[in-house]
């Protein structure tokens, strides 16, 4: 029993040390993720090394009579799920954004986490592929509002 246990446990490490081999550079879009779902972002994606990215996103959304603009940044850890093949990455990390929202101004603390397919690996195509969320704690003048969405990713890789 100990040598199963032994095992299970070096494979469990093995696989969460594993880190993606990620791209230097990734220009694209994020659909649906915005502050609150349903927005259009422009997105930018600078590797720091083999497991470490910056992402910088610039949104446009109009909602319940309002329109705004976002800026975010996000500090990603990338680790790979699939050694095989070595294109299917899941990512997290800490993020900030500057939401300017119809006459009011927001600054928001949170994070991201997605999982991801690049296909410059396997197939040798320079596309990326996410699906992510990345809920934000947004302070403004009159108080704070928690805000989240899901959002397509769509990336050509430089």
């Amino acid at each position: 029993m100990y040598k199963i246990i032994l095992a299970i446990t070096t494979i469990v490490v093995m696989s969460v040390a594993a880190n993606a081999q990620i791209e230097d550079h990734a220009i694209g879009v994020r659909l649906g993720g915005g502050n609150y779902g349903g927005g259009f972002e422009a997105s930018y994606q600078h590797g720091l090394g083999d497991a470490n990215r910056l992402e910088f996103d610039l949104g446009l959304n109009s909602q319940n009579g309002g329109s705004y603009m976002s800026l975010a940044g996000v500090y990603q850890w990338v680790w790979s799920l699939d050694e095989v093949s070595d294109g299917f990455n899941w990512y997290a990390g800490p993020g900030a954004q500057l939401l300017l929202v119809s006459n009011a101004t927001a600054v928001g603390v949170g994070g991201q986490v997605g999982v991801e397919y690049n296909l410059n690996g396997p197939a040798d195509v320079p596309l990326a592929i996410s699906l992510d969320t990345r809920p934000m704690f947004n302070f403004y003048s009159g108080g704070s509002k928690f805000g989240w969405g899901i959002a397509l990713g769509i990336r050509y890789t430089l």
